[in-house]
């Protein structure tokens, strides 16, 4: 997992990560691609794109705000 010392909560840390990486990726496939090799994935819910951990399945927030 990628975690890095900025006063923000890990959740916080994790999806502000995730938004960054989409503006350096050029598809949404790279960008998922990605996220799976820092241990996160995007799983499509009803209320909208929700960032994952992978290794425990937990929702951390809504990517889709």
């Amino acid at each position: 997992m990628h975690i890095t010392q900025t006063g923000l909560s890990a959740v916080s840390e994790a999806l502000a990560f995730a938004l960054d990486e989409r503006r350096t990726c050029l598809s949404d496939r790279e960008w998922r691609f990605r996220l799976r090799g820092y241990g996160y994935d995007i799983r499509h819910t009803a209320r909208g794109r929700m960032l994952t951990q992978v290794t425990s399945g937990r929702d951390l927030g809504l990517i889709d705000g």
